[in-house]
């Protein structure tokens, strides 16, 4: 990275600039992406490849060169890929700054791909990637049918009113409208290139304070009563470490130490990592059930599966990882299905909503009659915690909130729960009966 220092502002200021006026990357790293494609252009004129197209086996080469350097960082040959990318499939194959990248009115599968191609270069999760295709599905439909018009005349106004449409017409939730304006607002800077005005005058819907749904402790037995096998040991996870659920779906067999009783969550919301505590009522049955999912693993290597999803690009910097038993899910399917990106054959993680079911299920046997889910169980994690005196800053910690802000909500609930003031009616009562 020496060559950097000396070259920061006169390398590629095209397409330095071109980086900056989309703010497809932060602007710290601007420099550094055009310091991965000057490295590769030259290493193209010296192995005489094509500079002007991208050639897949060139940067496969180069990247395996980079990643073989004892010099190079774990996270540089990912950086210097997603370099390569915008560099020959946005920067020469949409145009300069100075053009519009428009498409044509009848390329909305070209949109499609180019959509599902930045959002994976930008690591997003694949629900994030369902979601983002969802609303600009939507988007286009409302488009093209209400508004009558195309793509290549899709201005501020069509996205304004859109979301003014959902607020008004659909009549949805703040959370629900907040969600479509990012998922458009991705589509217009990154793959129409072109960055929407006056957004501030869009009718939004508004979202007031929300204080959590929480079970007492006594609603919590009562729930796990009626909960058992696989079921009752994920439910008490995700009450015992305070994890969302689909942390819990996805945590594999490297990231529980059971010497330290501690999970690792990676990549949790915001790509953040964080540990939490393994709880020692979960550890033996945890472990057991290990043991039989990893009888299950050695038959689907047996039968030529056993590979499972690897994120970002450790699948082709540890072929083999994928097999491993420390990358299996703790949590896996009961059934092989094909992973929707690579095509392959394996067994992917539980499904969240099997979950879900089996909490509806449970409520309803344990005849608790709240407006709860799973993701209640974390609530009610952090309120326990506080309510036995655990510091709010260790619970955000636990929980892995930015913010201690987001965390204090719980000490509204726990201020509910344990200062209520006394009704005005019983007070009567009791006046009467003294």
């Amino acid at each position: 990275m020496g060559n950097l220092a000396s070259n920061k502002n006169t390398s590629l200021p095209e397409f330095q600039q071109y980086l900056l006026d989309r703010k497809l990357v932060p602007e710290k790293n601007v420099p550094y992406f055009a310091y991965w494609v000057s490295r590769y252009l030259q290493y193209a004129r010296k192995k005489e490849l094509t500079s002007t197209a991208y050639n897949e086996t060139g940067v496969f080469e180069f990247l395996d060169g980079l990643r073989s350097d004892p010099k190079t960082l774990d996270w540089q040959p990912r950086q210097a890929d997603d370099a390569l990318q915008l560099y020959y499939f946005h920067f020469l194959g949409k145009g300069r700054s100075g053009e519009s990248g428009r498409m044509a009115a009848d390329d909305i599968p070209s949109l499609v791909k180019e959509l599902k191609r930045l959002i994976r270069l930008k690591h997003y999760s694949y629900s994030t990637e369902r979601t983002y295709l969802q609303w600009t599905e939507r988007f286009l439909a409302y488009v093209t049918q209400t508004e009558k018009k195309d793509l290549s005349s899709i201005s501020s106004v069509e996205f304004k009113n859109f979301l003014s449409h959902l607020a008004l017409k659909q009549r949805v939730s703040a959370s629900t409208q907040n969600q479509a304006f990012s998922a458009v607002l991705f589509l217009f800077r990154n793959v129409l290139h072109f960055n929407p005005e006056g957004l501030d005058e869009t009718v939004r819907a508004k979202r007031g304070l929300k204080v959590p749904v929480v079970f007492t402790v006594n609603e919590v037995k009562r729930l796990f009563s009626q909960m058992s096998g696989l079921n009752r040991l994920i439910a008490e996870l995700l009450y015992g470490s305070g994890m969302r659920l689909m942390e819990v779906a996805r945590l594999r067999v490297k990231d529980i130490d059971f010497d330290a009783a501690t999970i690792y969550v990676r990549s949790g919301k915001g790509d953040k990592d964080r540990s939490t505590v393994l709880p020692e009522t979960v550890k033996k049955r945890l472990q057991e059930h290990l043991v039989g999912i990893k009888v299950l693993h050695e038959k689907d290597l047996a039968a030529g599966h056993g590979e499972v999803y690897l994120p970002d690009a450790l699948a082709r910097k540890y072929p083999t990882a994928g097999k491993e038993w420390a990358w299996q899910y703790v949590f896996p399917s009961a059934k092989l299905s094909v992973d929707p990106r690579s095509g392959r054959v394996g067994r992917h993680h539980i499904s969240d909503k099997s979950i879900q079911v089996a909490m509806k299920a449970a409520l309803r046997k344990a005849d608790i009659h709240k407006h709860a889910s799973v993701h209640t169980l974390r609530h009610s994690f952090a309120t326990h915690l506080l309510q036995a005196g655990v510091n709010i800053r260790e619970v955000q910690s636990l929980l892995g909130h930015k913010n201690v802000e987001t965390t204090m909500i719980y000490t509204h609930v726990l201020r509910d729960m344990t200062n209520a003031p006394i009704s005005p009616l019983d007070a009567l009562y009791d006046k009467q009966n003294a």
